[in-house]
């Protein structure tokens, strides 16, 4: 610019036109790199990457923003929030003390899990970093291995592994009281390495066969299985005549820290555990420090024994084994559990709904017995029933009457009273079509299209296909021209012919069914998939109705009868 200007100011025409070429040459190699910076962001396939692109795309910025000014007192007011769960055993337990270990940690392991830790995790209380243990681990393992043999040995965590320090995630904004913040746990990196170890001991030890309901954190088990056997439940009841079904949908609070050991080393034991993991779970569980962090404030320390810290890696396998004996009782009622949302379905006939409502203060019992605590204000109850004229009388749990909805969440999924998925397609339309326009702006920075169609898979494609196989059987013309409106709407900001949600659903429905039909984990809906005598075929689905026939598993066992 100085050079331009000093062309301009002598009068040397020339050299003026030499500077503005330069100039122009300048920012079109600026631009060019820029561009390629953007683009860089999408190449690689990093999802940290790519939203900061988006960002850079669309100087985006939160509403809200972080949070400048903090009262110095709110940490330890949270830490003693997070601790109010804490309960006082009315006698001391003792286990037995074991002299043999439970199992023999290889180095090899150690190795291999040091050398996968994803080095932009934040580092635990021990401020060590994992980068550093990542180059370091092959020097590292053996002193390591032999630390991790010797905690097992003994059946004792060192308090430097149990150490934790909580950073409050507000889960909506703005925050109005101390429960909205969410108590996520920092966790020492090599304590998580050595959970993995133990985590991968423990699933070889239980059953397949445990709590076949429990739809999280099990082989071959995802949501969509959790809503498909929900709905067939349903589906199934509903063929009969003057039959309707209620679900309850459970709301706890804090699940993961209202565990209390002792009960779980019960439990763990009653499952085949050996006294000496149970006994390592047990002084995992108990007396872990732990100190609240928000904007630089740090807590005082406190000591918790009870519940399980919520970014460890085992918590989430402890608490479906904690809540593997919450099983309906009655063979008309069916308990679907995803971690810790629990579903309790009533299938009733002639208007006797004595054992549903039995199965429900059932489990209010068995909450109250294991420290959850139920939130009735969070609580809802669907009923799906279409004889309109009959009277529907409301559950009551601890003295309040639980809501009757029209419509409700379930597990990501809008469910409502008459089987009607338009509001479920309407949310899911409406979520994709704003993503578009972040797919239209990276069109401005970019004319790759490979680029494109992995934005296009990732933001939007995985919006408008989440659990497809639930729901898009029963969909209406016209709900689904409204869904394949936003794929041609992509399809022309990109370029390129994108497969419309039919091609999607089948060929998810004919992967699913044969993840399905081959299973060996004791999936439950196992049993739907029947061979005939003659071995070439399934055993069709019997249904009375289209809202059967057109469901998840009536559909998946014709499609795997056409298929080659």
């Amino acid at each position: 610019m100085q050079q331009r200007a000093e062309a301009f100011k002598s009068g040397n025409a020339t050299a003026y036109k030499l500077s503005r070429y330069s100039l122009e040459r300048s920012i079109k190699a600026a631009k060019q790199a820029y561009g390629a910076k953007i683009e860089g962001h999408f190449i690689e396939g990093d999802p940290r990457r790519m939203w900061q692109g988006l960002n850079a795309i669309t100087a985006w910025k939160p509403k809200g923003g972080s949070m400048i000014n903090v009262d110095p007192s709110l940490p330890n007011e949270l830490n003693e929030f997070y601790c109010r769960l804490e309960i006082e055993n009315v006698e001391p337990v003792v286990f037995p003390v074991c002299n043999e270990q439970c199992f023999t940690i290889i180095q090899e392991d150690v190795q291999r899990l040091l050398s996968r830790t994803k080095v932009r995790k934040a580092p635990g209380p021990d401020c060590i970093p994992p980068r550093v243990l990542k180059l370091c681990s092959e020097q590292l393992a053996p002193v390591l291995t032999d630390l991790f043999n010797m905690s097992l040995r003994k059946c004792t965590v060192p308090v430097s592994f149990k150490r934790s320090l909580i950073i409050p995630v507000p889960k909506k904004t703005p925050v109005t009281c101390l429960n909205d913040y969410r108590p996520v746990a920092l966790t020492s990196v090599l304590m998580k390495t050595f959970e993995r170890l133990v985590l991968d001991f423990i699933r070889d030890q239980i059953p397949m066969s445990v709590d076949p309901l429990q739809f999280a954190y099990r082989k071959n088990r995802s949501v969509e299985d959790a809503i498909s056997f929900a709905l067939n439940s349903v589906y199934k009841h509903l063929d009969e005549r003057k039959a309707y079904a209620r679900m309850l949908f459970i709301d706890y609070s804090s699940a993961f820290n209202s565990m209390v050991p002792t009960r779980l080393i019960e439990k763990l034991k009653c499952l085949g555990l050996c006294d000496a993991i149970c006994n390592w779970i047990f002084n995992f569980l108990t007396c872990r420090p732990q100190r609240v962090k928000i904007n630089g404030c740090i807590s005082d320390e406190l000591f918790v024994s009870t519940g399980s810290p919520q970014g460890c890696i085992l918590s989430p396998l402890l608490f479906t084994l904690y809540t593997h004996d919450l099983v309906a009782s009655h063979d008309k009622n069916v308990i679907i559990k995803y971690a810790d949302d629990t579903t309790i379905i009533g299938l009733i006939s002639s208007n006797d709904e004595s054992h549903y409502r039995v199965e429900v203060e059932n489990v209010v019992q068995w909450s109250r017995e294991n420290n959850l605590l139920l939130n009735t204000s969070k609580t809802c109850e669907l009923v799906i029933d279409f004889c309109h004229n009959r009277n529907q009388l409301p559950i009551t749990i601890h003295d309040s009457d639980v809501q009757i909805v029209e419509k409700c969440k379930f597990l990501g999924v809008t469910l409502s009273h008459d089987l009607n998925w338009s509001s479920n397609t309407m949310n899911t339309a409406k979520k994709a079509r704003q993503r578009l326009f972040f797919l239209r702006r990276l069109r401005e920075f970019t004319k790759n299209t490979r680029i494109l169609l992995n934005f296009y898979h990732c933001v939007i494609e995985s919006v408008l296909t989440s659990c497809i196989t639930v729901w898009f059987g029963n969909l209406t013309l016209k709900e689904k021209k409204a869904l394949n409106r936003v794929v041609r709407s992509a399809s022309r900001t990109i370029g390129c012919t994108l497969p419309l949600l039919e091609a999607i659903y089948k060929a998810r429905l004919l992967n699913r069914a044969l993840q399905l039909a081959n299973d060996a984990s004791g999936h439950p809906a196992k049993a739907l998939f029947e061979m005939l005598p003659s071995g070439r075929r399934y055993r069709s689905v019997i249904c009375s109705t289209d809202r059967h026939l057109n469901s998840f598993f009536p559909q998946a066992v014709i499609t795997l009868n056409k298929a080659p």
